[in-house]
Protein backbone atom coordinates (compact mmCIF):
# COMPACT_ATOMS: atom_id res chain seq x y z
CA UNK A 1 0.00 0.00 0.00
CA UNK A 2 1.47 3.34 -0.86
CA UNK A 3 0.32 6.91 -0.18
CA UNK A 4 1.93 9.90 -1.86
CA UNK A 5 5.41 10.20 -0.41
CA UNK A 6 6.08 6.75 0.54
CA UNK A 7 6.01 5.08 -2.73
CA UNK A 8 7.35 1.28 -2.65
CA UNK A 9 8.27 1.28 -5.94
CA UNK A 10 10.43 -1.89 -6.97
CA UNK A 11 13.55 -0.94 -6.83
CA UNK A 12 13.29 2.01 -4.57
CA UNK A 13 16.42 1.98 -2.18
CA UNK A 14 15.21 2.77 1.59
CA UNK A 15 17.84 3.74 4.51
CA UNK A 16 19.76 1.34 5.71
CA UNK A 17 18.66 2.09 8.83
CA UNK A 18 15.21 2.42 8.12
CA UNK A 19 14.69 -1.22 6.18
CA UNK A 20 13.60 -3.43 9.56
CA UNK A 21 11.30 -0.94 10.53
CA UNK A 22 9.55 -0.43 7.08
CA UNK A 23 9.34 -4.89 6.43
CA UNK A 24 8.06 -4.93 9.67
CA UNK A 25 4.90 -3.24 8.79
CA UNK A 26 4.99 -5.44 5.45
CA UNK A 27 5.17 -8.47 7.67
CA UNK A 28 2.38 -7.55 9.73
CA UNK A 29 0.13 -6.87 6.04
CA UNK A 30 1.13 -10.46 5.27
CA UNK A 31 -0.10 -11.71 8.33
CA UNK A 32 -3.35 -9.99 7.91
CA UNK A 33 -3.19 -7.10 9.75
CA UNK A 34 -4.33 -3.80 8.17
CA UNK A 35 -1.18 -1.56 7.78
CA UNK A 36 -1.79 1.94 6.57
CA UNK A 37 1.36 3.62 4.81
CA UNK A 38 0.64 6.38 7.07
CA UNK A 39 1.27 4.06 10.25
CA UNK A 40 4.49 2.64 8.60
CA UNK A 41 6.17 6.20 8.43
CA UNK A 42 4.87 7.24 12.18
CA UNK A 43 6.69 4.06 13.34
CA UNK A 44 9.72 5.04 11.73
CA UNK A 45 9.46 8.50 13.34
CA UNK A 46 8.38 7.09 16.15
CA UNK A 47 11.83 5.23 16.51
CA UNK A 48 13.72 8.34 15.14
CA UNK A 49 12.07 10.59 18.06
CA UNK A 50 12.65 7.87 20.54
CA UNK A 51 15.96 7.32 19.85
CA UNK A 52 15.72 3.86 21.39
CA UNK A 53 18.28 2.47 24.26
CA UNK A 54 16.33 -1.02 24.09
CA UNK A 55 14.04 -3.07 22.26
CA UNK A 56 11.26 -2.55 24.71
CA UNK A 57 11.13 1.10 23.51
CA UNK A 58 10.70 -0.24 19.81
CA UNK A 59 8.04 -2.48 21.03
CA UNK A 60 6.00 0.26 22.87
CA UNK A 61 6.81 2.43 19.25
CA UNK A 62 5.30 -0.58 17.37
CA UNK A 63 2.22 -1.07 19.90
CA UNK A 64 1.34 2.65 20.06
CA UNK A 65 1.45 2.59 16.14
CA UNK A 66 0.33 0.24 15.07
CA UNK A 67 -2.59 -0.16 17.95
CA UNK A 68 -3.03 -4.20 16.99
CA UNK A 69 -6.79 -4.97 18.83
CA UNK A 70 -5.95 -6.71 21.87
CA UNK A 71 -6.99 -10.17 20.84
CA UNK A 72 -4.24 -10.08 18.68
CA UNK A 73 -1.78 -8.79 20.98
CA UNK A 74 -0.19 -12.23 21.17
CA UNK A 75 0.29 -12.91 17.53
CA UNK A 76 1.87 -9.21 17.22
CA UNK A 77 4.38 -9.68 19.87
CA UNK A 78 5.16 -13.13 18.61
CA UNK A 79 5.80 -11.50 14.89
CA UNK A 80 8.10 -8.55 16.79
CA UNK A 81 9.79 -11.20 18.47
CA UNK A 82 10.38 -13.15 15.41
CA UNK A 83 11.17 -9.70 13.20
CA UNK A 84 13.70 -8.15 15.52
CA UNK A 85 14.74 -10.72 17.84
CA UNK A 86 15.17 -13.74 15.63
CA UNK A 87 12.95 -15.63 17.63
CA UNK A 88 10.41 -18.53 15.44
CA UNK A 89 6.88 -18.81 15.90
CA UNK A 90 4.21 -21.11 14.57
CA UNK A 91 3.02 -21.17 11.27
CA UNK A 92 -0.47 -19.73 10.59
CA UNK A 93 -3.07 -22.30 10.55
CA UNK A 94 -4.01 -21.52 6.96
CA UNK A 95 -2.69 -19.99 4.13
CA UNK A 96 -2.33 -16.26 4.25
CA UNK A 97 -1.48 -15.92 0.29
CA UNK A 98 -4.90 -14.80 -0.28
CA UNK A 99 -4.96 -12.05 2.62
CA UNK A 100 -2.31 -10.51 1.33
CA UNK A 101 -2.66 -6.84 0.25
CA UNK A 102 -1.47 -3.57 -0.64
CA UNK A 103 1.94 -3.76 -0.78
CA UNK A 104 4.18 -6.86 -0.95
CA UNK A 105 7.14 -7.45 1.39
CA UNK A 106 10.20 -6.71 -0.59
CA UNK A 107 7.95 -4.10 -3.06
CA UNK A 108 8.27 -6.42 -6.18
CA UNK A 109 5.06 -6.52 -8.58
CA UNK A 110 4.07 -10.53 -7.15
CA UNK A 111 1.11 -11.61 -8.81
CA UNK A 112 -1.28 -13.13 -7.21
CA UNK A 113 -3.37 -15.79 -8.94
CA UNK A 114 -7.38 -14.97 -8.87
CA UNK A 115 -9.25 -17.58 -7.10
CA UNK A 116 -10.96 -20.20 -9.58
CA UNK A 117 -14.49 -19.93 -8.05
CA UNK A 118 -15.73 -16.66 -8.39
CA UNK A 119 -18.15 -15.15 -5.93
CA UNK A 120 -18.67 -12.12 -6.68
CA UNK A 121 -17.55 -9.60 -9.73
CA UNK A 122 -16.53 -11.10 -12.99
CA UNK A 123 -14.55 -8.69 -14.37
CA UNK A 124 -12.98 -8.03 -11.47
CA UNK A 125 -9.53 -9.55 -10.08
CA UNK A 126 -7.15 -9.61 -7.01
CA UNK A 127 -4.20 -9.67 -9.01
CA UNK A 128 -1.91 -6.41 -8.24
CA UNK A 129 -0.37 -5.47 -11.07
CA UNK A 130 1.68 -2.12 -10.58
CA UNK A 131 1.66 0.84 -13.13
CA UNK A 132 1.32 4.12 -14.42
CA UNK A 133 -1.08 6.51 -15.88
CA UNK A 134 -0.27 9.53 -17.99
CA UNK A 135 -3.08 12.21 -18.54
CA UNK A 136 -3.26 13.74 -21.77
CA UNK A 137 -4.51 17.69 -21.92
CA UNK A 138 -7.93 18.19 -22.16
CA UNK A 139 -10.29 21.26 -22.10
CA UNK A 140 -12.53 21.70 -19.26
CA UNK A 141 -16.14 20.08 -20.46
CA UNK A 142 -19.15 21.79 -19.98
CA UNK A 143 -20.17 19.59 -17.18
CA UNK A 144 -17.07 19.98 -14.90
CA UNK A 145 -17.52 24.07 -15.89
CA UNK A 146 -21.20 24.00 -14.38
CA UNK A 147 -20.30 22.06 -11.55
CA UNK A 148 -17.45 24.26 -10.43
CA UNK A 149 -19.40 26.96 -11.05
CA UNK A 150 -22.73 25.33 -8.46
CA UNK A 151 -20.78 23.04 -6.02
CA UNK A 152 -19.58 25.86 -3.56
CA UNK A 153 -23.33 26.66 -3.34
CA UNK A 154 -24.97 23.79 -3.80
CA UNK A 155 -22.59 20.76 -1.72
CA UNK A 156 -24.36 20.13 2.05
CA UNK A 157 -23.72 22.62 4.51
CA UNK A 158 -24.11 22.11 7.99
CA UNK A 159 -24.37 23.82 11.24
CA UNK A 160 -20.23 25.77 12.11
CA UNK A 161 -19.43 26.06 15.98
CA UNK A 162 -18.80 29.66 15.24
CA UNK A 163 -21.65 32.57 16.13
CA UNK A 164 -22.23 35.60 13.99
CA UNK A 165 -24.58 38.52 14.46
CA UNK A 166 -28.51 38.31 12.88
CA UNK A 167 -31.87 39.63 13.87
CA UNK A 168 -33.12 36.31 14.24
CA UNK A 169 -30.45 34.77 16.35
CA UNK A 170 -31.56 32.47 19.25
CA UNK A 171 -28.84 33.31 21.86
CA UNK A 172 -28.12 36.98 22.78
CA UNK A 173 -24.89 38.49 21.86
CA UNK A 174 -23.73 40.06 25.53
CA UNK A 175 -20.69 41.31 24.22
CA UNK A 176 -22.39 43.82 21.81
CA UNK A 177 -25.03 44.47 24.23
CA UNK A 178 -22.39 45.26 26.92
CA UNK A 179 -20.61 47.84 23.84
CA UNK A 180 -24.04 49.88 22.81
CA UNK A 181 -24.78 49.96 26.54
CA UNK A 182 -21.53 51.80 27.56
CA UNK A 183 -22.46 54.03 24.45
CA UNK A 184 -25.84 54.96 25.26
CA UNK A 185 -25.70 55.23 29.10
CA UNK A 186 -26.49 52.38 30.07
CA UNK A 187 -29.92 51.79 27.75
CA UNK A 188 -29.94 48.92 25.85
CA UNK A 189 -32.88 49.37 23.09
CA UNK A 190 -33.06 46.20 21.19
CA UNK A 191 -31.06 42.74 22.51
CA UNK A 192 -28.88 42.25 19.45
CA UNK A 193 -28.74 38.24 18.96
CA UNK A 194 -26.37 35.24 17.62
CA UNK A 195 -27.14 33.34 15.29
CA UNK A 196 -24.75 29.70 14.31
CA UNK A 197 -22.95 30.25 11.01
CA UNK A 198 -23.54 27.23 8.39
CA UNK A 199 -20.68 25.76 6.71
CA UNK A 200 -19.66 23.00 3.97
CA UNK A 201 -19.29 19.80 4.98
CA UNK A 202 -16.22 17.89 4.09
CA UNK A 203 -16.61 16.10 1.10
CA UNK A 204 -14.41 12.30 0.76
CA UNK A 205 -14.05 10.83 -2.45
CA UNK A 206 -13.23 7.23 -3.02
CA UNK A 207 -11.91 6.17 -6.46
CA UNK A 208 -11.58 3.07 -7.66
CA UNK A 209 -8.64 2.67 -10.26
CA UNK A 210 -8.89 -1.09 -10.83
CA UNK A 211 -8.54 -2.45 -13.97
CA UNK A 212 -12.46 -2.61 -14.40
CA UNK A 213 -13.00 1.12 -13.94
CA UNK A 214 -10.24 1.40 -16.51
CA UNK A 215 -12.94 3.50 -18.49
CA UNK A 216 -13.47 6.16 -16.49
CA UNK A 217 -10.49 6.63 -14.60
CA UNK A 218 -9.54 9.80 -16.41
CA UNK A 219 -12.72 11.65 -16.08
CA UNK A 220 -12.92 10.78 -12.42
CA UNK A 221 -9.17 12.72 -11.94
CA UNK A 222 -10.16 15.09 -13.72
CA UNK A 223 -13.75 15.56 -11.68
CA UNK A 224 -11.54 15.08 -8.44
CA UNK A 225 -9.23 18.17 -9.40
CA UNK A 226 -12.58 20.09 -10.03
CA UNK A 227 -14.19 19.29 -6.35
CA UNK A 228 -10.91 20.16 -4.75
CA UNK A 229 -10.61 23.45 -6.28
CA UNK A 230 -14.47 23.95 -5.93
CA UNK A 231 -15.20 22.36 -2.06
CA UNK A 232 -14.10 24.55 1.01
CA UNK A 233 -13.05 20.80 2.38
CA UNK A 234 -12.50 17.69 0.15
CA UNK A 235 -10.00 14.80 0.38
CA UNK A 236 -9.24 12.42 -2.14
CA UNK A 237 -8.15 8.74 -2.03
CA UNK A 238 -7.78 5.98 -5.03
CA UNK A 239 -8.66 2.77 -4.23
CA UNK A 240 -7.49 -0.70 -5.92
CA UNK A 241 -5.07 -3.08 -4.40
CA UNK A 242 -3.76 -0.11 -2.61
CA UNK A 243 -5.05 2.90 -0.84
CA UNK A 244 -3.61 5.83 -1.65
CA UNK A 245 -4.66 9.80 -1.00
CA UNK A 246 -3.93 12.23 -3.39
CA UNK A 247 -5.64 15.42 -2.24
CA UNK A 248 -2.22 17.33 -1.64
CA UNK A 249 -1.73 16.67 -5.55
CA UNK A 250 -4.95 17.77 -6.86
CA UNK A 251 -4.41 21.23 -4.75
CA UNK A 252 -2.56 22.56 -7.66
CA UNK A 253 -4.86 24.90 -9.47
CA UNK A 254 -3.59 24.01 -12.91
CA UNK A 255 -5.29 20.98 -13.71
CA UNK A 256 -1.97 19.28 -15.78
CA UNK A 257 0.52 19.72 -13.46
CA UNK A 258 -1.96 18.33 -11.08
CA UNK A 259 -3.17 14.94 -12.82
CA UNK A 260 0.89 14.45 -13.62
CA UNK A 261 1.64 14.59 -9.81
CA UNK A 262 -1.64 12.37 -8.91
CA UNK A 263 -0.44 10.01 -11.56
CA UNK A 264 2.78 9.76 -9.98
CA UNK A 265 1.23 8.67 -6.73
CA UNK A 266 -0.77 6.26 -7.87
CA UNK A 267 1.18 2.98 -7.91
CA UNK A 268 -1.96 0.56 -8.86
CA UNK A 269 -3.80 1.88 -12.02
CA UNK A 270 -5.83 -0.60 -13.61
CA UNK A 271 -4.68 -2.90 -11.24
CA UNK A 272 -6.51 -5.85 -9.16
CA UNK A 273 -9.60 -4.90 -7.02
CA UNK A 274 -9.17 -5.11 -2.99
CA UNK A 275 -12.12 -2.58 -2.33
CA UNK A 276 -12.93 -4.02 0.65
CA UNK A 277 -9.42 -4.50 1.96
CA UNK A 278 -8.53 -0.68 1.07
CA UNK A 279 -11.69 0.56 3.23
CA UNK A 280 -10.37 -1.75 5.72
CA UNK A 281 -7.03 0.34 6.17
CA UNK A 282 -8.97 3.58 5.69
CA UNK A 283 -10.41 3.06 8.73
CA UNK A 284 -7.44 2.03 10.16
CA UNK A 285 -5.85 4.89 10.23
CA UNK A 286 -7.72 7.11 12.69
CA UNK A 287 -6.61 10.50 10.07
CA UNK A 288 -8.43 8.96 7.84
CA UNK A 289 -11.17 7.78 9.45
CA UNK A 290 -11.54 11.24 10.98
CA UNK A 291 -11.96 12.81 7.33
CA UNK A 292 -15.22 10.40 7.16
CA UNK A 293 -16.55 11.86 10.28
CA UNK A 294 -20.08 13.52 9.38
CA UNK A 295 -18.32 14.04 5.64
CA UNK A 296 -20.27 13.26 2.73
CA UNK A 297 -18.90 10.43 1.11
CA UNK A 298 -18.71 9.65 -3.13
CA UNK A 299 -17.27 6.37 -3.89
CA UNK A 300 -16.89 5.81 -8.03
CA UNK A 301 -16.76 2.27 -8.13
CA UNK A 302 -18.67 -0.42 -9.85
CA UNK A 303 -18.61 -2.48 -6.86
CA UNK A 304 -17.02 -5.60 -8.63
CA UNK A 305 -15.11 -7.46 -6.22
CA UNK A 306 -13.62 -11.07 -6.25
CA UNK A 307 -13.97 -12.96 -3.02
CA UNK A 308 -15.75 -12.76 0.02
CA UNK A 309 -17.35 -9.81 0.43
CA UNK A 310 -17.62 -9.44 4.01
CA UNK A 311 -14.30 -6.76 4.60
CA UNK A 312 -16.02 -4.62 1.96
CA UNK A 313 -19.70 -4.88 3.80
CA UNK A 314 -18.37 -4.31 7.09
CA UNK A 315 -16.06 -1.39 6.04
CA UNK A 316 -19.12 0.41 4.43
CA UNK A 317 -21.34 -0.81 7.51
CA UNK A 318 -18.72 1.18 9.16
CA UNK A 319 -17.81 4.39 7.05
CA UNK A 320 -22.12 4.51 6.83
CA UNK A 321 -21.61 5.02 10.83
CA UNK A 322 -19.27 7.66 10.58
CA UNK A 323 -20.41 9.65 7.72
CA UNK A 324 -23.48 11.90 7.14
CA UNK A 325 -24.37 9.97 4.13
CA UNK A 326 -22.82 7.78 0.93
CA UNK A 327 -23.47 8.16 -2.43
CA UNK A 328 -22.21 5.42 -4.76
CA UNK A 329 -22.13 6.23 -8.37
CA UNK A 330 -20.92 2.80 -10.51
CA UNK A 331 -21.05 3.23 -14.71
CA UNK A 332 -23.20 0.29 -14.12
CA UNK A 333 -26.14 1.91 -12.74
CA UNK A 334 -26.55 3.57 -16.08
CA UNK A 335 -28.85 1.25 -16.71
CA UNK A 336 -32.50 2.39 -15.47
CA UNK A 337 -33.32 -1.69 -14.90
CA UNK A 338 -29.66 -1.84 -12.82
CA UNK A 339 -30.20 -3.84 -9.50
CA UNK A 340 -27.03 -4.54 -7.71
CA UNK A 341 -26.60 -8.31 -8.25
CA UNK A 342 -23.26 -9.09 -6.35
CA UNK A 343 -23.63 -9.76 -3.13
CA UNK A 344 -21.49 -7.10 -2.01
CA UNK A 345 -23.07 -4.62 -4.04
CA UNK A 346 -26.98 -6.34 -2.49
CA UNK A 347 -25.57 -6.28 0.77
CA UNK A 348 -24.50 -2.48 1.37
CA UNK A 349 -27.22 -0.63 -0.78
CA UNK A 350 -29.51 0.08 2.19
CA UNK A 351 -26.10 1.12 4.12
CA UNK A 352 -25.80 4.44 1.23
CA UNK A 353 -28.15 6.80 0.65
CA UNK A 354 -28.39 6.00 -3.62
CA UNK A 355 -26.30 3.94 -5.87
CA UNK A 356 -26.93 6.13 -8.80
CA UNK A 357 -25.04 7.27 -12.01
CA UNK A 358 -21.25 7.17 -12.66
CA UNK A 359 -21.27 6.29 -16.28
CA UNK A 360 -20.02 9.97 -17.22
CA UNK A 361 -19.14 13.30 -16.05
CA UNK A 362 -22.41 14.66 -16.67
CA UNK A 363 -24.29 12.21 -15.10
CA UNK A 364 -21.76 12.10 -11.73
CA UNK A 365 -22.31 15.64 -11.27
CA UNK A 366 -25.60 15.79 -11.49
CA UNK A 367 -25.85 12.73 -8.77
CA UNK A 368 -23.94 14.86 -6.61
CA UNK A 369 -25.38 18.13 -6.80
CA UNK A 370 -28.65 16.44 -6.64
CA UNK A 371 -28.10 14.58 -3.27
CA UNK A 372 -26.30 17.74 -2.09
CA UNK A 373 -29.57 19.91 -2.98
CA UNK A 374 -31.53 17.64 -0.74
CA UNK A 375 -29.79 16.59 2.24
Amino acid sequence: MAVAGEQARPGAALPRAAVPFVTFAARLRSHGFPVAPEQTQSFVAGVGLLGPRKMADIHRAARAVFAPPPELWETFDALFRAHFLGQTIAAPAESLDDERAFEPEDGAADLIEPEEETEAGEEATVAEALSGRTFPPASESDALRLFRRRAPERLPRRLSRRWRSHRSGGRPHLRRALRDAVKRDGEVVVLPQLKRRMAQRRVLLLIDVSASMKGGTDRSLRLAHTLVQAADRCEVFTVGTRLTRITRALRHRREGPALEAASASVADWDGGTRLGDALTAFLAVPRFAGFARSAFVVVLSDGLERGEPDALIAAVSRLSRLSFGILWLSPLAADPDYTPQTAAMAAIAPMVRRIGDGASTAAITREILHVARHS
